[in-house]
């Protein structure tokens, strides 16, 4: 099965086919640019784990480095990771000094009318509490009634509020909500049986139950999902076509999935990697 990507804007109408059922690494046509270089040149803050950071040996690492070094081998090329400071991406997109940023960028209005995107993630807030507690965490709002740890002004600080009044507003009992200086303390309350779960960024979160060995395990329910992505210069199909279709052989074969479940994030996993450059074209996960 084909899925079809348009261009508008700028009196541009480009057609791109993506294979998503039959794709094979000779459909993957890399751009006139990397074909000319021999190089995926990649803007990238290595300094973001899981996503990418340097190892203790100084290898550069981390899901997007390692998605990164295999779409490099679909386009035979060599990765050239380009370290940059994350507010120059953008800007460096639109000035032309680079094609590709790979974070994991949100698409908002603003970024959409410097650049384009990917998608090839998710994520969003979720709780995470201790093995022996997470079995009570039950139900369409497993938080009602519990006591929940959260980051002073943080995304998860408001949306406790709104959740303790979700559960008022259908009979339970509402959320006890404890407010924290650091993840680190929110942390070392839960393990110290001061609240009974803590409220942060998932993919955060889950990262934190694979360097601590489980000490805090995620549980299943996401809030706030969106997806995120790679940003490419505005208007630049033969870049785009080559990432969408490079991802998409990659999920195809498994190595998505596989490189996402290594750093444990496998539930952070999209259905298939697709391209914006509109607020309306942004899917909702």
């Amino acid at each position: 099965m084909k899925s079809y990507l348009t261009y508008a804007g700028l009196g541009l109408a480009a057609m791109m086919t993506v294979w998503s059922g039959n794709a094979v690494s000779a459909d993957i046509k890399a751009s006139p640019d990397v074909a000319s270089s021999g190089k995926l040149s990649v803007a990238n803050t290595l300094d973001y784990a899981p996503f990418e950071y340097l190892h203790a040996d100084g290898k550069q690492t981390g899901i997007i480095v390692e998605l990164a070094g295999e779409v490099a081998k679909l386009v035979k090329a060599e990765l050239d990771i380009q370290r940059t400071p994350f507010p120059s991406m953008i800007p460096g997109l639109a000035s032309g000094r680079f094609r590709i940023a790979w974070e994991t960028f949100s698409a908002n209005p603003d970024r959409l009318k410097q650049v384009d995107f990917v998608m090839f993630i998710k994520a969003g807030i979720a709780a995470s509490t201790s093995p022996e507690k997470k079995d009570s965490f039950t139900g369409d709002m497993p938080l009602c009634g519990k006591r929940i740890g959260v980051s002073a002004g943080s995304a998860s600080d408001f949306l406790v509020d709104k959740l303790s009044k979700d559960c008022a507003d259908k009979g339970q009992e509402d959320i006890k909500k404890s407010v924290f200086n650091s993840s680190t303390d929110i942390v070392q309350a839960v393990l110290s049986d001061r609240v009974d779960a803590r409220m942060d960024d998932a993919t955060a979160s889950s990262y934190f139950e694979v360097t601590s060995k489980g000490q805090l395990v995620v549980l299943p329910t996401l809030y706030d999902v969106a997806p995120l992505g790679l940003a490419i210069a505005k208007d630049d199909p033969a870049t785009a076509e080559m990432m969408v279709s490079a991802l998409a052989e990659l999920f195809k074969n498994g190595k998505y999935q596989e490189i996402l479940n290594k750093y444990g994030m496998g539930a952070y996993a999209i259905k298939e990697p697709y391209f914006v450059n509109t607020m309306e074209s942004l899917r909702a996960e």
